[in-house]
């Protein structure tokens, strides 16, 4: 397999992480949470919530994987925060999708009015 297959092989593999791990409500309820920009520790991320440390400490693990969060110690505590990087390349990926399908429409258009 070329090196060039294969890059988009791993693009595919990163975006499909990113799209499963905003698949989930609590996952975007998390990341709406951390839209703040200031880094959140467990605790304060379920407060006001039903959900236990230990499911928000599962659905911070899943965004990490996707690059999503990143988590940094301070002292005995750890803060976690958005990383906005892929949802940009996702964001990018979109557009390049929604640009394909307006030419591919136009092109039909174009045909069927030609």
């Amino acid at each position: 397999m070329s090196n060039e297959r294969h890059s988009q092989l791993d693009e595919l593999k990163t975006r499909a992480l990113v799209f499963a791990a905003l698949g989930d409500e609590t996952r975007l309820a998390v990341l709406t949470r951390l839209c703040s920009g200031m880094p959140q520790s467990i605790s304060r991320l379920t407060a006001g919530t039903n959900l236990s440390r230990q499911a928000v400490s599962k659905h911070l693990r899943v965004l990490a994987h996707a690059g999503l969060v990143r988590s940094v110690r301070v002292g005995r505590e750890s803060l976690f925060a958005l990383e906005p990087q892929p949802i940009e390349e996702v964001r990018n990926y979109l557009d390049q999708v929604s640009r394909q399908w307006d030419e591919a429409l136009a092109r039909l258009k174009a045909h069927v009015e030609g």
